[in-house]
């Protein structure tokens, strides 16, 4: 099976030898660059490639060790510069056999800078390591690649170091996991599948409304929790939906207690689940702020 290679471009408003730099320097580039854990260059005989040893974290304790060749860099004369790689690995986990490419740095204006890269490789495990590369792993490194130009991008463009940005990252990746499921399960469960009791009596103690009214009033409100669960999925804009929950917090929280004051004194109870809801809120609303993304790359030549 016959695989695209995958392509990533960026723009980047930096100086043509600080952008090298960053991306030449083994100890710069393995800050940025999500796909590699560690790069360390071989020593350099005169007129041989640069060889280097890279390692991969893949999770669980597991790494993937692999070699690279660095085997040439051209300086046009309009300004561009090429940087072509060889790469591969000898470990059995790793679904990279062996591979080829290039980073492109293409001087745009008097201080922009079109960076790119394009590479293809070689899988392991057959037919189904071929399948397994184009349905999860292509799509997974290519965006895992976007990601870390940038990442690149945002660290030359605004100072802003790599590790800070993906802890950002990686935290509203983690609250909005979090908060997904939380709607879709309060949705879902005590809703919308088993009517808990308590939802519809903590309704009519509240409004002037009849027990079978408060079901009806407890569905509509399970659809709309399991709804909101959802957007986190699709919704891109994180920033906006963590701060809905900083306003609907307090007052689900003061609707609890007009309710069921009783329910102050039990062991988690609404006062205090949702005073921690509201601060991780309030947590994701500031980490959520210029995030950065792959979508700011371009995909396709």
């Amino acid at each position: 099976m016959k695989h695209k290679p995958i392509y990533v471009e960026i723009p980047i408003d930096a100086e043509m030898d600080e952008l090298w730099e960053a991306t030449q320097n083994p100890k710069l580039h393995e800050q940025w660059d999500l796909r590699f854990s560690s790069i360390k260059y071989k020593p350099k005989r005169e007129g041989e490639p640069q060889l280097f040893d890279y390692k991969t974290n893949i999770g669980f304790g597991l790494e993937i060790e692999g070699w690279g060749k660095s085997v040439g860099s051209y300086h046009a004369e309009d300004g561009s510069r090429t940087s072509s790689l060889h790469f591969g690995t000898e470990q059995a986990i790793s679904i990279i056999r062996e591979g080829r490419g290039y980073w492109k740095y293409i001087p745009e204006g008097q201080q922009s800078i079109k960076f790119l890269t394009q590479y293809n490789y070689k899988t392991s495990f057959g037919k189904l390591g071929s399948l397994f590369d184009a349905i999860i792993f292509r799509p997974m490194i290519g965006w895992g690649t976007a990601l870390s130009f940038d990442v690149l991008k945002r660290w030359l463009e605004k100072g802003e170091t790599p590790a800070s940005q993906y802890i950002r990252f990686f935290s509203t990746g983690v609250l909005t996991v979090f908060f997904m499921f939380l709607w879709i399960y309060h949705g879902l469960i005590p809703k919308l599948i088993f009517m808990y009791p308590d939802e519809v009596t903590m309704l009519t103690n509240t409004l002037p409304i009849t027990y079978s009214q408060g079901v009806g009033v407890v569905y509509i409100a399970g659809i709309l929790e399991v709804v909101f669960g959802v957007l986190w999925i699709f919704y891109r804009r994180k920033r906006h939906l963590f701060g809905i929950q900083v306003i609907l917090f307090p007052i689900l929280t003061i609707g609890a207690i007009i309710a069921e004051p009783e329910h102050i004194i039990q062991p988690f109870n609404p006062l205090t689940f949702n005073i921690a809801l509201f601060v991780l809120s309030i947590l994701g609303l500031l980490l959520s702020n210029d995030v950065p993304t792959s979508r700011n790359c371009k995909r396709k030549r």
